[in-house]
């Protein structure tokens, strides 16, 4: 028996498994051809993980900038980055964060069934590491295993369900379709984004799109995303390289290789990373999304696939770029301000500043234009900064650690359950999460009668 559950939690933690597995029973349950569901099947699978290694091209170029950022300005503090934390839970609390990513699985389909928020979460990366700080909450109250994996896995699927709800309404603007949704823990801070880049709207002086910046004809070259992205970071990489110091990085970070050579090869690198993501988003939703319309039509009417960060990036790769600096000057102003208050500090974590800050900026664009893309991923960094020192607190001995979770839902869930805890134990948690199933519900039934208001007041000036 535990070995079965062993294979089927092996199975379940690789998105791209799960990806290909839906696309599988999509496409079955449409009666495709049998080579067909065999090709739609192996594409998506290797779609997704050619993705999976661009994301890991690209953190791997991040991580040694963030070195270099820490030694050239002498800052130490707790670094948001999920997988050092996570790593440290699950030493602790491995089996039920595992039995809470699982069974939060089921709870997520269920809600998606019984209300119109049909989004199925299929980044099962980032909800597994959700489910390891829920586990953390609900051990640190003192719940007994079975309460731990009851409520936890009930809080685990509201959280699944709720985030991309949250910023589904922003996603039609940047993407020109409601038929992909968007499963990152960085959800709330991306909707907050998207709400602010909506205020920054202006019929008077509107913004045009990251995507219509003109170059000069001698700089037409740069409107060649790769370009664009691996000269700018060229020029981010080599300042802070300067600032950090010509020994420093040779000696720990290169293996004797010149400096500015190193700077300007993790840049390409960098980019090189991101082109491999564009490349594998193409391939996963030219097959997900047809392949989900069987799940739709048979499981979850009308299901909408929710699909990692990286899925926004085709659709404004300009805005990528753009959102991520924004996120990562909102992060640093962050860190200034904890400096002077005399806080804990939070270091910008630079692999979630670059995800959800270019997340933020292709939904800011859409709502905002320019404009809307710098403002909207500002927030998101400061967002992103402050969250996570409010949530060490809540986290018992794991907040002790030099690291912490880094993305918006993180803090937004862990601080409401956390300090829910704090103020009335077991008792309140377990009302808590039960009312949050309630107004989950409530919700789901004041937008529905909403849309039917609307609809009829459409049909009834229509007759007019």
């Amino acid at each position: 028996m535990n070995g079965i559950l062993s294979l089927l939690l092996d199975i379940f933690r690789q998105p791209s498994v799960i990806v290909a597995l839906i696309s599988l029973i999509g496409l079955a349950v449409q009666h495709k051809k049998g080579t067909d569901i065999m090709k739609g099947t192996i594409r998506t699978l290797v779609g997704f993980l050619v993705l999976a290694a661009g994301a890991s091209v690209v953190s791997g170029a991040l991580v040694p900038f963030g070195d270099m950022f820490q030694h050239a300005f002498h800052v130490q503090g707790v670094v948001p980055n999920n997988e050092a934390i996570v790593g440290t839970v699950l030493v602790k609390y491995g089996s039920e964060a595992a039995l809470i990513f699982f069974f939060g699985m089921i709870v997520n389909v269920l809600l998606s069934m019984t209300s119109r928020f049909k989004y199925i979460y299929l980044s099962g990366h980032v909800a597994f590491y959700m489910a390891t700080m829920v586990a953390v909450i609900f051990e640190v109250a003192g719940f007994p295993t079975w309460g731990v994996l009851l409520w936890g896995s009930i809080a685990q699927g509201l959280i699944v369900t709720i985030s991309p709800a949250l910023v589904q309404p922003f996603m039609k603007d940047a993407t020109g379709t409601d038929g992909v949704a968007l499963g990152h823990t960085g959800g709330a801070g991306i909707a907050l984004g998207g709400f602010v880049a909506r205020l920054t709207r202006s019929k008077k002086n509107p913004s045009k799109s990251t995507e219509d910046i003109k170059f000069p004809a001698g700089l037409g070259f740069l409107r060649d995303t790769t370009v664009l992205i691996a000269l700018s970071m060229a020029v981010i990489y080599v300042i802070v390289a300067l600032f950090a110091g010509a020994g420093y990085i040779e000696e720990n970070l290169s293996d004797g290789q010149n400096f500015l050579v190193f700077s300007v090869l993790q840049a390409a690198t960098f980019s090189a990373g991101v082109f491999i993501i564009l490349a594998g988003v193409r391939v996963v939703l030219g097959e997900i999304v047809p392949a989900f319309k069987g799940i739709s039509e048979k499981l979850v009417k009308n299901a909408v696939p929710a699909l990692d960060v990286p899925m926004t990036f085709t659709f404004a790769p300009n805005a990528v770029l753009i959102g991520f600096i924004s996120s990562f000057v909102g992060g640093l102003v962050g860190m200034g301000i904890m400096i002077l208050a005399g806080t804990t500090i939070i270091i910008p974590g630079i692999v979630a500043h670059f995800m959800t800050g270019g997340a933020t900026g292709v939904i800011g664009n859409g709502q905002g234009g320019r404009r809307g893309a710098i403002i909207g991923s500002f927030v998101n960094g400061l967002a992103i900064t402050f969250l996570p020192l409010f949530l060490l607190p809540v986290l018992g001995d794991m907040g002790l650690v030099n690291s912490t979770y880094s993305d918006a839902d993180f803090g937004v869930a862990g601080i409401l359950l956390g300090c829910t805890n704090q103020l009335g134990g077991q008792t309140a948690l377990i009302a808590g999460v039960l009312i949050a199933v309630a107004v989950f519900y409530l919700a789901s039934f004041l937008l529905t009668r909403r849309d039917k208001a609307k609809q009829a007041a459409q049909v009834e000036q229509a007759e007019a």
